[in-house]
């Protein structure tokens, strides 16, 4: 322990501010000023809720984790990203001096600058509240519009705030925005008035090198994290990538080198000397260049040196001029660090910062102090709840926030401890408004989901309905102060944010996106501009309107020309493109989250996401979930252990394109196969309805579910070929790619309808169904396909030529009674089909990848080829180079090397342009999707050949589907550690 004289010489000679995130411009972490000798709890402040973190999932989004503090005065500050406020507690007494509501989660710790504090919002505001009474003395919004998107389950600005905000020279610079694709805005204010300095709206949607080698896509910079400082330069993290650094003076980019660092990044930052160190790496902050590597964990920057935790201990390095060799073997000298001490420690350091000699430690349930760099001993610790992720020290006190949402404060005063404040008694609700809220639940029988309420003045009413519910609320009044009281109302039933937000604004008019509620109530006075509007914003299908007085209910019905995609390959036909007729670009976000939901490995090309009637069902490696298509709330789970374990552990090898999905959709049904059985789901509950098991002894050496579809309400499937694997990498794998028998069952029994014996043998690929009729090949196994020595660097055998492959026989069965229609044996050579009903023309082609990993050698390509499906007689045939599997879209037939009609099979003027990516295109009317570097798309409405949607990386498959009007893309990085900005679940729109 310290001579307490010291302790007193120190606290007053170096008192000072804990002004922002981790200290200072530069996120050092340190402080000169010493801590007191005998710390003791002063006061703990609990809210109603902890945290909610914008991406739970991802270990790189570290910002919001817990309330970060500040300390300024006698005032402790910080923000909520659970009830959407700004507090400033006193420090003597823990009481709430203030508090300001801003319109979003505050994920970012407030900034303070002389007589204020500047604070983001996702709102897509920066705020300079009074630090006084934290009354408004200028906001400024970061995008260029008040629209709003659902992000992160919470209704915020299509622009959040999410660059947190520094000071320097009496500047406050922040950001906007995250996709770069819909526009990112970096500002520079001047702190006093707002005025703007410079701003940079233009680094959105650079044509730029993209994570992977060789990528390239109109995707730049997309702010997250805490911005940086330091002398002529503004650091901007970017979420999971590297961070930009810009110009100070004028905002204009300096360098942003993403794909040179490919694997590197996330939003913690701090600079060091002429260095700033993100991920472990040591970057030249004049260049960007890797200057060393230094090792991942929190760290403090302190004079001359960097503090590290490694673990249970804590490692300081210290700056170096050193002499190198370079490889020309020339003698020159760089700086380095080099480790000097290690402290250790008792429990994992989660957080840290130093304080003069000391260092403050976080951990799990636990806060300490430590002399690391003298005795290197823990002289003080003290319990907490949760885990200490937030730190702050200054003006002789100590604060730690953890992830419960609990914010504690230390000091070294003798005084004595304020009383706890015993919690205000709430105001019961109004018993007639209770009443009300309970005949609108009952009769709309909506009770989970969003909620829209217009002109709620009086706050009982959400609370009343948030408290018979489990719908999340979003209230718009018309008067702000009605507003400002109902947010106070509701905060103070600590249900604000985390149940209900309410926001001020037109009623006739609001920023909301379309089609999102599935739950909107009139106010009792509505007009036709307010009901236009309630109907605007209720979910297509199954949304409900609801007059408040009179409860009459109004169903939404179906979004016209929206599509459904039920199967792999779009239908049961395999065109791979939906009807849908509504979505075309320009894209932009609808709605963003994440979703804790372990998906398959992207590398083992796994199933397709499907979409029908506005829910959205993903398969994973235990089994499947639902999200709602419009909101992207979670429906259900629905656990099936092992599902698509063999996808998820291999890598380039057979895949969803060579098997044939294990799950499809079909009236009101999920259907999945696993082993023997097929499940079918209730697709609105998740609920089992019943277990349908292959037609065949339980003995049989083949009785595994292969092919799966669902058309015009009978079930088809097949029974796989045990022995034939083709995979020659995985000897465990059980994915198999041949059946032995074809069948029809009727999905309300479970009887078979029927049961077709091939000849040879029927591969899961060579079947299409549409129109009352199955088509499908049935040939001869391929033995040289067959693997039986599979091993590690096993590769797939030579193709086969076209002489080689032995000739199949083209069927057409009659779906309801399984009558064989019409057959073909003329040269029938294709490994798979698709389908035109509304054409007449049967598609028969090769399977087509653009990567040379793995390829069966039967699939030998470079042909297509025409059937009239009436007759089975060939229209056309012809050579043909195609990368990807061709899709059929009207009377056009698409594919990564050219276009042809569909009836004559003549080539048609069309040229794909994508970038890096393998996987497929899927298609609607008016839309086509892919990987090129990033999201790629082309819609064929317009003559803007591929853009991009970018930051994230979709799937090495197919994961980005256009359907139910909008285009729904699930995680496609799953596994993956190339810097993408963002690992999410989306949806998008069309302008």
């Amino acid at each position: 322990m310290r001579p307490l004289l010291f302790l007193a010489l120190a606290s007053s000679l170096f008192a000072a501010d804990w002004p922002t995130y981790r200290a200072d411009a530069s996120r050092s972490g340190y402080t000169s000023e010493t801590i007191p000798n005998q710390l003791r709890q002063r006061w703990a402040f609990r809210l109603p809720s902890g945290p909610r973190i914008a991406w739970p999932n991802s270990e790189r989004m570290e910002y919001d984790r817990a309330f970060q503090p500040i300390i300024v005065g006698d005032l402790v500050l910080f923000g909520s990203s659970a009830d959407d406020q700004v507090y400033a507690i006193e420090a003597q007494s823990g009481r709430v001096k203030w508090r300001f509501f801003t319109g979003g989660p505050v994920r970012f710790a407030p900034v303070a600058w002389k007589d204020r504090v500047f604070v983001v919002s996702d709102d897509g505001h920066l705020y300079a509240l009074a630090l006084a009474d934290g009354k408004v003395l200028w906001k400024h919004r970061a995008g260029p519009a008040g629209r709003q998107v659902l992000g992160n389950e919470r209704m915020i600005s299509h622009w959040p705030a999410r660059g947190g905000p520094v000071v320097m020279d009496d500047i406050v610079y922040y950001a906007g925005g995250i996709w770069p694709s819909d526009g990112v805005y970096l500002h520079a204010l001047k702190a006093d008035s707002g005025a703007p300095v410079w701003q940079n709206g233009d680094t959105g949607s650079i044509y730029m090198p993209q994570p992977h080698g060789g990528a390239e896509a109109a995707s730049g910079v997309a702010p997250q994290g805490y911005l940086l400082a330091s002398g002529g330069s503004l650091i901007v993290p970017t979420g999971r990538a590297v961070p930009a650094v810009f110009e100070r003076a004028d905002g204009k980019l300096r360098y942003y080198h993403l794909q040179k660092n490919q694997q590197r990044g996330g939003t913690r930052v701090l600079v060091t000397e002429s260095n700033f160190l993100n991920a472990g790496t040591l970057f030249d902050l004049g260049t960007g260049e890797v200057s060393g590597t230094f090792g991942t964990g929190p760290s403090v920057a302190i004079n001359g040196g960097v503090v590290r935790a490694e673990g249970r201990s804590l490692a300081t390095y210290r700056w170096r001029d050193v002499e190198k060799i370079d490889r020309k073997g020339q003698s020159y000298k760089a700086r380095v660090l080099e480790q000097d001490k290690i402290a250790p420690v008792e429990r994992e350091v989660l957080e840290f910062i130093i304080t003069g000699p000391e260092a403050v430690v976080g951990a799990d349930g636990q806060i300490s102090a430590i002399d690391y760099t003298g005795q290197r001993t823990e002289w003080w610790k003290h319990k907490v709840e949760g885990r200490v992720l937030g730190l702050a020290a200054g003006n002789g006190r100590l604060v730690a926030t953890t992830d419960a949402g609990i914010v504690y404060l230390f000091d070294g005063d003798p005084a004595p401890l304020p009383l706890a404040q015993a919690p205000e008694a709430e105001k019961p609700l109004d018993a007639t408004i209770v009443a009300e809220t309970k005949a609108i639940l009952d009769a709309t029988k909506v009770t989970e989901g969003y909620a829209v309420v217009l002109g709620a003045a009086n706050a009982d009413f959400a609370l009343a309905l948030a408290r018979q519910s489990n719908l999340q609320i979003i209230a718009m009044e018309a008067d702000e102060a009605a507003a400002s009281a109902a947010r106070h109302r509701i905060a103070a039933a600590g249900l604000y944010g985390t149940r209900v937000s309410v926001h001020s604004g037109s009623l006739e008019a609001t920023a909301y996106p379309k089609g999102f509620a599935n739950l909107v109530i009139a106010p009792k006075d509505s007009t036709p501009a307010i009901q236009k509007e309630l109907e605007r914003l209720r979910r297509p299908y199954s949304g409900i309107l609801c007059h408040r007085g009179s409860l009459k209910i109004e169903k939404a019905t179906t979004l016209a020309g929206a599509g459904d995609w039920t199967h792999q390959n779009g239908s049961a036909a395999n065109t791979l493109c939906s009807d849908d007729e509504v979505v075309k670009g320009k894209l932009s976000m609808f709605w963003f989250r994440d979703v804790e939901f372990e998906v398959a490995n992207r590398h083992g090309q796994g199933p397709a996401p499907l979409i029908a009637h506005g829910f959205m069902v993903v398969s994973g490696v235990h089994g499947l979930c639902c999200l709602d298509a419009y909101n992207g709330r979670k429906l259900w789970d629905y656990k099936i252990e092992n599902l698509l374990i063999d996808y998820d552990g291999i890598h380039h090898d057979v895949g969803i394109g060579d098997t044939g999905s294990p799950f499809c959709l079909g009236g009101d049904s999920v259907y999945v196969k696993h082993g023997p059985r097929c499940l079918r789901i209730d697709l609105a509950t998740g609920k089992l309805v019943r277990e349908i098991a292959t037609p065949v002894p339980a003995d049989a050496a083949n009785r595994n579910w292969g092919y799966l579809a669902f058309e015009n309400g009978l079930l088809f499937g097949s029974v796989e070929n045990a022995a034939h694997n083709v995979s020659p990498r995985y000897q465990l794998t059980n994915l198999r790619t041949e059946s032995v028998l074809f069948f029809a069952v009727d999905p309300a029994s479970g009887a078979v309808k029927w049961q077709y014996q091939p000849k040879g043998s029927i591969r899961h690929n060579a079947v299409a169904i549409a129109g009352e009729r199955v088509y499908l090949i049935d040939r001869p196994i391929v033995e040289a396909d067959r693997v039986t020595n599979p091993r590690r660097d096993g590769k797939s055998a030579p193709k086969l030529t076209h002489n080689q492959m032995p000739p199949g026989t083209l069927l057409a069965i009659e779906a309801a009674t399984g009558k064989v229609l019409w057959e073909n044996r003329d040269d029938v050579w294709g490994t798979q089909l698709a389908v035109s009903a509304k054409h007449g023309v049967l598609l028969m082609n090769f399977k087509a990848v653009r990567h040379n990993f793995f390829e069966l050698p039967s699939e030998v390509g470079g042909r297509l080829a025409g059937f009239d499906i009436t007759s089975g007689k060939r229209l056309w045939d012809q050579d043909a180079k195609y990368q990807t599997r061709p899709l059929i879209n009207d009377r056009t037939i698409y594919a990564q090397g050219g276009a042809w009609d569909l009836k004559t099979g003549s080539p048609v003027e069309w040229e794909l342009k994508r970038s890096y990516g393998c996987g497929q295109i899927a298609a609607s009317k008016n839309l086509m999707l892919f990987r090129s570097a990033t999201l790629g798309y082309v819609d064929l409405t317009r003559d803007a050949g591929t853009e991009n949607y970018g930051g994230i990386r979709p799937s090495c498959w197919i994961n980005a589907i256009p359907a139910s009007g909008l285009v729904l893309v699930p995680d496609g990085s799953s596994k993956c550690h190339c810097s993408y900005q963002m690992q999410a679940w989306f949806a998008l729109q069309g302008e």
